[in-house]
């Protein structure tokens, strides 16, 4: 079985159709859209540290947006819409996320992380050390 393979059946169609083939989620219509529960946000692909919650607020665009990510992601420049965007993707698994937009609360950094709710899995605080990312419970004290 392939890679791909694999992930099409570890993954729901929409989280392949993101992560894989870079589409986005119909805004306001991802789980993580509206939430705002103590945790951290990895991919879904490969379980890779993303986003803390306490960086996570509501830009009303209608998907996740956060000031900035845990670790550092890769960024890609993307010409697919009408005008030029910045990409953001996984570091390990090169998943799709979403996109950086510089128009974020300038309290926070200035910068808005776009994000679709299908790129990520929720680990609440309570489950990160059961989980393996104990070294992140730090980041809510």
């Amino acid at each position: 079985m392939t890679d791909k393979e694999q992930l099409r059946e570890k993954l729901t169609p929409l989280q392949y159709e993101v992560t894989q083939n870079e589409a986005t989620e119909r805004p306001f219509s991802g789980e993580y859209d509206d939430f705002y529960e103590n945790g951290i946000f990895v991919d879904v692909v490969s379980g890779e540290p993303l986003f803390s919650s306490t960086d996570k607020y509501d830009a009303g665009c209608g998907w996740p947006s956060f000031s900035k990510p845990i670790a550092k992601l890769t960024e890609k420049v993307d010409t697919k819409l009408a005008r030029e965007r910045t990409e953001v993707r996984s570091s390990e698994a090169d998943s799709h996320l979403g996109h950086v937009f510089e128009d974020g609360p300038e309290e926070m950094g200035g910068l808005r992380y776009c994000i679709n709710s299908a790129a990520m899995r929720f680990v609440a605080y309570e489950d990160l050390e059961k989980e393996g990312y104990g070294d992140y419970m730090s980041l809510f004290e």
